[in-house]
């Protein structure tokens, strides 16, 4: 009986398909354990942390400022029965003639309704109106200036002795 045998051939190319095999898995290997993949893991997770810290941190904001707005309305809403019992008791205690409530107040007044006292407001000028056709305004270079010729000033001699 013959042993089977293989040419050198087939050796060959199962060797050198063994290699290449080898040295992809060699490679893997070595890119898994590289301190670049260790430091690109580590930047990622470091990157997902702060993602997530941020994330809770937004949801944090977006929860104090609710609650804050909620108090504050808590709060606008105490103010208004206080002032609103003050009023009761002070119209009741002064015979009619002390403040009104908040609310008599608030239900006869429109909000888009511009007050008398505003109606007529005229914007400021940014320039002093004229006299005469004539005069120079207060945006003239020459506003203010006298340029008539001065005459000579006469010169003081002092006395030597």
């Amino acid at each position: 009986m013959e042993s089977p045998g293989y040419s050198m051939e087939i050796l060959w190319a199962m060797g050198a398909i063994i290699a290449i095999v080898g040295f992809w898995l060699g490679w893997l290997a070595g890119r898994r354990t590289s301190g670049t993949a260790k430091k690109y893991q580590e930047t990622s997770q470091k990157l997902d942390q702060v993602m997530q810290d941020k994330k809770t941190y937004e949801n944090e904001v977006v929860e104090h400022f609710t609650e804050t707005a909620k108090l504050l309305n808590n709060l606008t809403d105490s103010y208004r029965e206080v002032h609103n019992q003050l009023a009761a008791g002070a119209a009741t205690l002064c015979q009619g003639e002390g403040p009104i409530s908040l609310e008599r107040t608030e239900n006869n007044t429109d909000p888009t309704e511009i007050p008398a006292h505003l109606a007529h407001i005229q914007p400021p000028l940014d320039y002093a109106p004229k006299g005469s056709p004539e005069e120079k305004g207060m945006l003239n270079e020459e506003f203010g200036l006298d340029r008539k010729p001065q005459e000579a000033a006469p010169e003081k001699k002092w006395a030597d002795g």
